[in-house]
């Protein structure tokens, strides 16, 4: 939460706050939100081993199959787009429910499917739901967390990210050779959407948002409970100070010269996460190991569950690192590990032919380290930093637009992977990727601010102060 005085100048400035132990009842509610990100991996990842199944029974070219698996992002799009607003206007909480009634929903009507358009419409169900829980889930866990641990917390998210998709690729394995198995693959989701939709009924609103509303005294009793009775009215008096600029939390609000640079840099982080070539990973992993010299499905599935478990225990070592190292040392070193492995990665498809059966070797420790380089940057960091660099009463508007522009680059890269392999060959797609990540590390050194143990609020005040986005962190907000 953002109390003035927690080892830090009253007006807003960013020194050191003291490190304690994580409240166990914000842990807890930021535990069972993260849920949510456990739907959102386990939905993104399953397609992986769906579609080396339904390909074959569906004879499937390049493009359809490019289609079924960019299905989800047109509905993520379109939550995206909604989810923001929906949680400025109706609360955290409830559209995460309503996030956890749609993967609901969608896990059951993708099993069912009866044809291939059958299962598109039902991708594009549960992408809404998954556009829905990665812009509100990071939201209300920032918004619940102290700023000490807000770090961990909110990354407490992307760790479930990755176990949804390492849950994913061990349900593709167990099922690549069963009869229908792409069916189950789906169904088993309904599992953690009942967790979610029924634990989310027992959770409260975040104090933010209920003082936005103009309910202090269910506020403070959340802050009671999150930050202790002692801190719990200095916490309740900035969060009211916060509020007092009537802000309506309008996109035009978004766009006054002194948010444009939140803005920019939101954006900019979901480019670079989303063009470096991450989703072809988690999409397109055993048909990259195809390609490599894996010459069954559930080899290259196998394969893959490999990725799924580095993609976990380095997402682990990031929660770890996220609140000590700080954001931007852990940017730098994520991305030039992804830029090292992409390149070696385009190389070993370059020299597949003289590399022969050590080309598919290559290949899996390339992934590896790849993903690894990802899980410990850009996979939490950029989630987290676009729910701290915003002001409380236009969040969910700004992490709406950055999300909704996540999902359309997801979109872009997903829908071009296999064409751009088709156009550029192996080593210039993979290559191409690498000098995206080059570009993110500029874009890192120039623009992405250091959030660390920083509170929202003097957040918020740097950028009222017209502070440049690298000062924030090394000097007092005001």
């Amino acid at each position: 939460m953002g109390s003035a005085g927690r080892g830090s100048a009253p007006t807003g400035g960013a020194g050191p706050v003291s490190v304690g132990k994580t409240n166990h009842f914000v842990t807890f509610v930021a535990t069972l939100a993260a849920v949510g990100g456990f739907l959102f991996g386990y939905d993104t990842g399953v397609i992986s081993g769906v579609v080396v199944l339904v390909k074959s029974q569906w004879h499937l070219s390049s493009s359809m199959q490019e289609i079924v698996v960019s299905a989800v992002l047109i509905g993520a799009i379109i939550g995206a787009a909604v989810a923001g607003k929906l949680a400025d206007h109706h609360g955290r909480r409830k559209v995460i429910i309503a996030a956890a009634v749609v993967f609901f929903v969608g896990s059951i009507g993708t099993g069912l499917s009866p044809s291939i358009e059958w299962l598109i419409a039902g991708r594009v169900v549960i992408g809404v739901a998954i556009g829905f829980a990665s812009c509100v889930v990071p939201l209300y866990i920032s918004e619940i967390a102290p700023p000490e641990h807000r770090g961990k917390l909110v990354s407490l998210n992307q760790l479930a990210i990755t176990i949804g998709i390492l849950g994913s690729y061990g349900i593709d394995r167990a099922f690549a050779d069963v009869e229908n198995g792409w069916r189950y693959m789906f169904f088993f989701g309904v599992i953690p959407a009942l967790l979610l939709g029924i634990g989310m009924l027992f959770v409260p609103e975040t104090p933010r948002w209920l003082v936005r509303r103009g309910l202090v005294d269910r506020a403070r009793a959340v802050l009671v409970r999150a930050v202790g009775p002692s801190k719990a009215d200095a916490e309740l008096a900035t969060l009211q100070a916060a509020m007092a600029t009537g802000q309506s939390g309008s996109l035009r609000e978004l766009l006054v010269p002194w948010l444009r640079p939140a803005l920019i840099i939101g954006v900019g982080l979901m480019f670079f996460q989303q063009f470096t070539g991450i989703n072809t990973v988690i999409y397109y992993a055993p048909t990259i190991f195809e390609m490599a010299g894996f010459d069954s499905a559930s080899a290259a599935i196998s394969a893959t569950v490999i990725v799924g478990v580095v993609n976990v225990l380095f997402t682990v070592v990031s929660l770890w690192l996220i609140d000590r190292a700080g954001r931007k040392p852990l940017l730098y070193v994520g991305l030039a590990g992804m830029t090292l492995s992409l390149t070696v990665l385009g190389v070993a498809f370059a020299a597949q032919a003289s590399l022969g059966a050590l080309a598919k070797w290559v290949a899996v420790g390339s992934l590896m380290a790849y993903v690894a380089a990802f899980a410990i940057s850009l996979g939490p960091i950029a989630w987290l930093i676009m729910s701290e660099i915003y002001p409380t009463n236009v969040r969910g508007t700004a992490m709406g637009i950055a999300t909704l522009s996540n999902w359309a680059f997801n979109f872009i890269v997903a829908m071009t992977f296999l064409s751009l392999i088709d156009g550029l060959g192996r080593p210039g797609a993979f290559l191409l990727y690498a000098a995206l990540g080059v570009a993110g590390l500029v874009f890192t050194r120039l623009y992405v601010p250091e959030t660390k143990g920083v509170t929202l609020e003097h957040i918020e005040a740097h950028w009222r102060a017209g502070g440049r986005p690298i000062d924030l962190g090394r000097k007092p907000a005001l």
